[in-house]
Formats: C-alpha cells, structure tokens, sequence
C-alpha cells in the first residue's frame, strides 16, 4: 500500500516509525502487548537448587540477586539462563558489553591473542598497550577532548598527552587522584619556592571536591569522592581532605574550590547517581575556578559509561563542549575491551610530567591481551558508520521514551535524562525504580536502578532498532502495572 493512502487510516497522535525496511506502527497509547508475566520461574530446578545453596555458603553475600536466573550465555542483545529463559539485556553488564555478546570478531582477537601471550608484567614493553594508548589520543585529537577540538592535531593544550592503563575504573580514579596530588604538591613547591616533601613541609594543597550523587568506585580513595551515604557509612573514617559540591550550582565554586585544593573530579553526566548530566556552562565555570586555583579538572567517563567511548554519541561526553570546559585528566573502563577487564587514565602533558618512575604502577594493568582486545572494541567503535548508527539509534530511544512522562506523570518525571544510549527514567517521589527493573524482568527485559529515583537504560552499542522498540514495549506494560 502507498505510505501516503496508508497513513489515512491512523489515528493523528501516532506515529510511524520506519524498521528494518517495514513500517512499525505505534499506538497513541502504551504498548498492552506484554501486561502477562512471561518470565517468572515457579519451580527452580534441582540443579539450580543446588548451585543456589553452593553459592549461598561460598560467595560474599554482598549482592542482591534474583534467584530465579543462573545466567549460561549471551547472543548479540540477549542472555539465556540455565533454565532456558531469554532476556533482552538492556543493562550491557552495567554499561560495559558495548559489543554485545559472543561477538564472533571480538572471541577472534581474544582466541588469537591468548594462545599468544597473556601477561607478561610491566617490566617489559609489549607490542599492544602503546598501540592502544596511541589510538586513544589520536581519536580524542579526531572526535575532541582533554583540550583538543575535534580535527585538531596540535594545540595550546600542552605537547600531547599520556596514558596509564589499570584494570578497572575504580583504580582509573584512584590513580587521577594520587596524580593529582602529586601535581598539587609541585605547583605548590613551583609557586613558593619551598620543597613540598621536607619533614616539616608546610604543603596544604592536598584537598579533593567531588559532588552530591557521584560515584566513582569502591575502594578506599574512590570511596572517599563517591558522596552516597550508604556506599561510605559502613567504612569510615575515609579519606580526609575531600569537600563535596552540588552540580550545577554556581554560586558556591569560588568558596568550595580554594589554593588548598589539588584536584576536582566530577563526572559529567552522572551514571549511578541517577543520569543526571552537567551543565556545559558550569562546566567552563569550574575549569575556570580550577585554573584560578592550579587544581587539575578530572572527568570521570567511567560509568560510561558509560557517557564516554561512544556511548553519548562522541567518544567523550565533553568531546561536545567547547574546550574551555575540558578537563586535565579523564579516566575510562567499563566498555573499552567489551567486558575484559581494563582501566585507563589518560592526561595531559602537562600533567603527567610530573610522574616519573615508581610514582605509579600495577601488575596487570596494560596486559598484551587485555590491551589487543580494547585495541579491537575501540577501532570498532570510533569506526563513521558505528558512530552514525549509535547516532540514529539514540534518537530512536529518545522519541520512544519522551512519550512515557505523558503516558505515565503520576510516575515519571518530566524530563528524560542523559541522551544517545545513556538513557534514565527519572521517578517521581513515592514511586519505586526497582518495582520497574523487577515487573520489566518478569517479561525478559534486564533493566538497571540508578541513584534513589530512577531507571538506567544502557543497552549495548550493537543495539538494533527493533529490540530498542521491544525494550520500551516491555516498559510501558510493565508501567501500567505500577
């Protein structure tokens, strides 16, 4: 039938949405096609049972999971458990299977990779970790970041920048800030004239200001800047000499960022504590008062995610700023090798020399393989045509989820938060996000919480638009039933 006769017989608040070279059509209602639970398991094997119980008496009880999913493997957007359930996982391992699962190019590398050498320490070179660093900095200078415009090969911004690769983003963050102490330390022997590391040095630019709702990792120093009460009570007394921001509050940077303070970490757009995204003007605004004050500006694009490598739609979430927002150091993890475990710090010149030899390290980190395979998830995700379709796939999730806060207000908030594949459901108080992931859950959706009041969705960078519209389906029956 001719599209134009066709869309006669719609009614005028629907919407038609072209997929996969067919016409889907969308109600002017939510979606009723998956109110019935299709994924509650009543009876949990024998087999299962058992591995419950093993688990029970051998793992540390330090995460709530649902008992009714043993997960076996994984295809492409989805993941199959050991009783035969399949799930659209819109969670990506928290934002880290940016390729999806079992991607065959992905198991290629790795295959390849380990039957070569694995780990050798970082007493010696190996051929793949400078190959990484390298591409990093080379896409920054191409998308934009750490004080490049996009297309610039040279700038102000200081000879270039280096790279440190750990294992995690908690050890990403910790590292920017031992190396943002260590900076604060010669500025302020530079400015004074005084050696900073005398027995009775008088050095007091040591203090770290994070902000309300961050997260930045769970040992002791990322601990410290990762201002959630329930995360930091159990363990305190924590790192001393952190001051703790609102962001987007102007009015309170010159009081909270002084000549005492090193560094200044903030994520800019906050994946745990809610997608709650920064905004740019307040972001000059605090690189400003950082270089009023020689404290060095972090970014952490970990919880990536989260918003960095690609995710966002540009390989940083600040590659979009103008540069004088942009930070010193920013620090990266959870999608670079696809759910192989790596970290990276990568910082400007002027700020990575002031390490020198044994003022940082780590054993695993900058492995040949873990290095081979962020090598492979990079090429292919900085890759035109990969960036174009996370692009279009983006503002498909963003049309289908702007009509929820219209469907559902005594719900959601009116504004959906973070933008390309970072996407957050934003509650209303008194409504509860997890009743959301568990209703989405028993109808073979995998969702995420984020802070105290809302709904991560962060589905692999392979996503297609088909399983997009499948996903939001799901939750708008699942939103009905709240």
């Amino acid at each position: 039938m001719n599209l134009r006769l066709f869309s006669q017989f719609i009614p005028k608040k629907s919407i038609l949405l072209p997929t996969a070279g067919r016409i889907r059509y969308v109600s002017n209602k939510p979606c009723d096609l998956y109110l019935p639970a299709t994924h509650v398991v009543k009876d949990i094997s024998k087999d299962q049972t058992e591995f419950l119980d093993r688990a029970e008496k051998t793992l540390l009880p330090v995460y709530v999971r649902p008992q009714e999913i043993v997960l076996s493997h994984g295809e492409g957007s989805y993941l199959f458990s050991a009783s035969g359930q399949k799930y659209l996982d819109f969670s990506a391992g928290i934002a880290v299977n940016s390729l999806g699962h079992g991607d065959k190019e992905f198991i290629e590398v790795l295959t390849q990779q380990a039957s070569k050498i694995i780990h050798s320490s970082n007493v010696y070179h190996n051929e793949h970790a400078a190959k990484l660093a390298a591409l990093l900095i080379e896409l920054t200078k191409r998308d934009g970041g750490l004080g490049w415009r996009a297309g610039e090969t040279t700038s102000d911004n200081g000879k270039g920048a280096k790279v440190f690769f750990s294992n995690s983003g908690t050890e990403a963050n910790e590292g920017a800030l031992k190396i943002a102490r260590m900076a604060g330390k010669m500025r302020w022997s530079a400015k004074t004239g005084k050696p900073w590391d005398s027995p009775d040095s008088e050095c007091d630019k040591y203090r770290i200001v994070c902000f309300e709702h961050s997260f930045h990792g769970r040992s002791m120093g990322a601990l410290s800047v990762t201002n959630t009460r329930k995360y930091q009570a159990p363990f305190e007394p924590l790192l001393p000499g952190v001051d703790v921001g609102r962001i987007n509050d102007y009015s309170s940077l010159d009081a909270l960022i002084t000549d005492k303070t090193c560094a200044v970490i903030v994520e800019p757009i906050q994946g745990e504590g809610g997608i709650n995204s920064c905004e740019e003007s307040w972001l000059t605004k605090l690189r400003e008062r950082c270089n009023q004050t020689d404290a060095v500006l972090i970014f952490d694009e970990i919880q990536a995610s989260d918003c960095g490598l690609y995710r966002n739609g540009s390989l940083w979430a600040h590659s979009q700023y103008e540069i004088e927002c942009h930070p010193d150091i920013v620090t990266m993890a959870k999608p670079l090798a696809n759910g192989y475990p790596i970290g990276a710090i990568m910082m400007r010149d002027a700020i990575g020399q002031y390490m020198t030899a044994g003022t940082h390290g780590t054993t695993f980190g900058g492995s040949p393989l873990a290095c081979a395979l962020g090598t492979h998830v990079l090429s292919r995700l900085s890759h035109p045509q990969f960036m174009e379709n996370i692009r279009v796939n983006g503002e498909h999730l963003d049309q289908r989820l702007r009509r929820l806060p219209e469907w559902f207000p005594h719900i959601l908030q009116r504004d959906i938060r973070g933008r390309g594949l970072i996407r957050g459901l934003g509650f209303v108080e008194g409504k509860s996000p997890t009743k959301l992931v568990e209703l989405s859950r028993q109808r073979g959706v995998l969702l995420l919480t984020g802070g105290a009041d809302a709904v991560r969705i962060v589905p692999s960078l392979t996503i297609t638009r088909d399983e997009i519209d499948k996903a939001v389906d799901v939750i708008e029956s699942a939103l009905m039933l709240m």
